[in-house]
């Protein structure tokens, strides 16, 4: 059974940086994408940035140039690092995998309960 679990979120001054991590375990990580999602009170889940299993990288405009996505395969984990945060990016994060990196929910198989992040202005 595929278990993502995150984790990293908290409370921040806009400006700040947090990095959230997501665990994976249940199938052989190496060779699936990962992404990260958010979804703010109201809003519908978008898609933040996605690292496939051969390394290439995709971003939201809305983060691109502030938040860096990487992988540890020896680790089963996948990272988001948050620079310059903005009160806009309060939402809660979740992760998920896929065969093949993508851009909307559908894409992806399973996903992880959700990290909430909240940027305080």
């Amino acid at each position: 059974q595929v278990q993502l679990v995150e984790s990293g979120g908290g409370l921040v001054q806009a400006g700040g940086s947090l990095r959230l991590s997501c665990a994976a375990s249940g199938r052989t990580f190496s060779n699936y994408a990962m992404g990260w999602f958010r979804q703010a009170p109201a809003k519908e889940r978008e898609f933040v940035a996605a690292i496939g299993s051969g390394g290439a990288i995709s971003y939201a405009a809305s983060v691109k140039g502030r938040f860096t996505i990487s992988r540890d395969n020896a680790k089963n984990t996948v990272y988001l690092q948050m620079n310059r945060l903005k009160p806009e990016d309060t939402a809660v994060y979740y992760c998920a995998t896929s065969r093949t990196v993508g851009w909307v929910r559908s894409d992806y198989e399973y996903w992880g309960q959700g990290t909430q992040v909240t940027v305080s202005s």
